[in-house]
């Protein structure tokens, strides 16, 4: 016996839903089919690969390793046609990458498009994730390329590569009292309700470090998901904020906000991408590394 790679394809699509029901809906099947594939893959392996909790279905360690090595295999196998194609039509494939807020909102937009017109036939499949979530799906080969602010060493075998940086500055709504200072420190902003972005995100946790570090509270009185919806927030007075300058100057050129620069080091940040090893990414990914690290 051989193991399908359909019943492959719906063993990881069950442990990424966490539920055989979601699983079937998806993949418009029988939850009995799908139960039933899954009972086979484990027999073939001779051991359990799920099992149900409190918070729906979740991978036994034997299935663990089994979803990491599966999304590999089943990656090469949608990208062997394009492959082929690539020797006559030009590079081919599809590039799983997740990246964080600030690069997403700086960065990509016009690196993904350079790269689109040069290479048509590539399907990108971007995502949004925190950086620890981002180093975790790259280590587990849920995704090709990476882009990070903080790079953990959890993971020793991936490589990491420089990408761009920025610099973070403080905003304010108009007229705020910091407004009186030409640069600051963000100590000195910690007497000022702050609005945050959302948990985990790479610069809520330098803020949270920085106040720690000083043994100041930081009063985080709402958090929000994307960079408009923090300018919104401390344009109607609700708190201040950090963001990448570069970001937001359009909101400072409209008179929405203002905004200072910050004196501490950390506001100064370098970007990181991060890949398994570049030899082993298919030719897609490849020239998407590079691209991203020449333009």
């Amino acid at each position: 016996m051989r193991i399908d790679p359909t019943s492959l394809r719906l063993f990881v699509c069950v442990i990424e839903q966490g539920s055989i029901a979601r699983a079937a809906e998806l993949n418009f099947i029988a939850a009995s089919a799908v139960s039933k594939r899954i009972k086979e893959l484990e027999k073939l392996l001779h051991t359990p690969l799920m099992m149900r909790t409190n918070r729906g279905v979740v991978a036994t360690p034997a299935g663990q390793g089994l979803l990491k090595m599966s999304r590999g295999v089943l990656h090469q196998l949608d990208d062997i046609y394009n492959q082929m194609n690539e020797f006559s039509h030009g590079v081919r494939g599809q590039v799983r990458m997740v990246a964080n807020i600030s690069a997403i909102s700086q960065f990509l937009p016009k690196q993904l498009r350079s790269f689109l017109n040069q290479n048509p036939l590539v399907q990108i499949h971007l995502e949004e994730k925190i950086s620890s979530e981002i180093v975790r799906a790259v280590a587990e080969n849920a995704a090709d390329i990476g882009i990070v602010t903080i790079a953990s060493r959890e993971y020793p075998d991936l490589s990491i590569y420089p990408y761009k940086t920025d610099r973070l500055v403080v905003i304010t709504p108009i007229g705020h009292p910091l407004g009186k200072n030409k640069e600051i420190s963000f100590v000195d902003t910690l007497e000022y309700d702050y609005v945050g972005l959302h948990t985990g995100s790479a610069i809520n946790n330098q803020m949270i470090n920085a106040a720690t570090n000083a043994n100041l509270p930081l009063n985080m009185r709402i958090q929000v998901t994307s960079y408009e919806a923090l300018s919104s927030m401390v344009e109607s007075g609700l708190g201040i904020g950090l963001m990448p300058i570069d970001i937001a100057r359009p909101y400072i050129k409209s008179a929405r906000i203002e905004a200072l620069p910050l004196l501490d080091s950390w506001a100064h940040r370098e970007l990181k991408i991060c890949v398994r090893r570049s030899d082993q990414l298919l030719d897609a990914a490849h020239h998407l590394l590079t691209h991203l690290r020449t333009t």
